[in-house]
């Protein structure tokens, strides 16, 4: 006797059976009646070695119980607890349900150990060695090992590995990626006599294309930066380092001249990125010894301005997004800091912040939860308006987080 067995093959890859537009198809569930799901559950699990896929417990319509063997893909079994007299002839028959093993001798052995009864021992055949085995409740399963069958057996077991190793790099890789940009951020802030600072960016992803910076610009000069990427993930995250490079490769060559400072960053980006590609970004040049804040707003969210005297103060866009243009002229605005004022620079992914209905977190939320917190310091500010945007959706992220708080203090100047 001989049967013609199928080359082993790797098993299809769900993602791409997908998007070319063949839906991923397996066989996912075998039911197997059964007199007691407790007892039935424990016999599978501490015997045969199965996992549980699930188990829903008692619920008003019953109770779901399935378990497989672990890993590499299989259908599982469904342990359905016969309720009715139909049901109950279907309990301790065979199923058809077919096992297979690289190894029948020493499954045979382990499972004998267990008390797992074999009405038929391992047989030699021509195509193999096959065996048959029971439940508790008598319910017969065949078990076989064939060479070729082994073969596409450990064909599955390699893809599934070599794929696990994948994703476990990529998640390596990532979480490298998160720190590396995590240490691109100030780890010190410049010290000044009336400003006090503090910053939070929470990337959508491992890494994200938000990025803040605090620049010595001189004695007692701070530069205020805070820049949205277009993109997310790994693309944004480069862009981000290429836009830092730049900006802090320039920063002390244009001391004092904010519009030279930014048309040569502008001319850069544009030059090492993508014809697409571009940054909304605010740059504020804070002087301590005068309390004044000259910026450009480059097609960033306008920042909030909280006034002591409780009035809230916008500072819209000077000039357009950084990289896009070659041709690109900026404005300088200039403002004060009074005691008390906090500026609050924030990318959009603060205010577009959502809830699973849809609805966003926005400019007013916003507002309100400062306007609660004023009297707080600013790292209190910064990490009260995060729990209250995490809160708002749910713990769900849709985009990067970055903000930057800065509150005017009543030292000398």
């Amino acid at each position: 006797m001989s049967v013609n067995w199928p080359k082993p093959v790797p098993p299809p890859d769900p993602i791409q059976q997908m998007a070319s537009g063949h839906p991923y198809l397996k066989i996912h569930i075998v039911e197997v009646y059964v007199r007691d799901q407790n007892v039935s559950l424990a016999f599978y699990r501490d015997r045969l070695g199965f996992e549980v896929v699930v188990d829903t417990g008692p619920q008003e319509w019953g109770r779901w119980v399935a378990v497989g063997p672990p890993v590499y893909e299989t259908a599982v079994l469904a342990l359905v607890e016969a309720v009715d007299g139909f049901q109950a002839g279907m309990v301790g028959r065979r199923t058809g349900v077919t096992l297979v093993t690289e190894d029948i001798a020493a499954k045979f052995a382990e499972w004998s150990r267990k008390g797992v009864r074999f009405p038929q021992l391992p047989t030699t055949v021509p195509w193999g060695v096959h065996a048959s085995f029971e439940d508790l409740d008598g319910n017969q399963f065949t078990l076989i090992q064939n060479p070729q069958m082994v073969e596409i057996l450990n064909a599955r077991r390699r893809a599934v590995d070599e794929r696990k190793e994948a994703e476990h790099r990529a998640a390596l890789e990532a979480e490298i990626a998160r720190k590396v940009q995590a240490r691109l951020f100030p780890q010190e802030f410049p010290p000044m006599k009336t400003l006090e600072c503090a910053a939070v960016c929470l990337p959508a992803q491992h890494v994200g294309g938000d990025y803040y910076d605090l620049l010595e610009l001189g004695p007692g000069r701070i530069g205020l930066v805070l820049a949205d990427i277009s993109g997310k993930g790994v693309s944004g995250a480069l862009l981000m380092a290429n836009l830092q490079a730049i900006l802090r490769s320039q920063y002390k060559t244009v001391a004092g001249n904010l519009p030279g400072l930014l048309a040569s960053v502008n001319h850069l980006f544009y030059k090492n990125t993508e014809p697409s590609s571009y940054a909304t970004m605010f740059l504020g040049d804070y002087d301590d010894s005068n309390r004044s804040l000259r910026y450009a707003n480059c097609g960033h969210v306008s920042p909030l301005l909280f006034r002591a005297n409780r009035q809230v103060e916008r500072l819209p866009s000077t000039c357009t997004v950084v990289g896009l243009f070659e041709s690109w002229h900026c404005e300088i605005a200039e403002t004060e800091l009074a005691a008390g004022d906090t500026l609050v620079l924030y990318s959009d992914g603060v205010t577009e912040a959502e809830r699973p209905d849809g609805d966003s977190f926005g400019e007013d939320r916003l507002i309100a939860v400062l306007e609660g917190q004023r009297e707080c310091g600013a790292e209190a500010l910064v990490r009260t308006v995060v729990d209250a945007i995490l809160q708002f959706s749910g713990g769900e992220q849709q985009d990067d987080i970055t903000l930057l708080v800065a509150r005017a203090l009543q030292g000398n100047a």
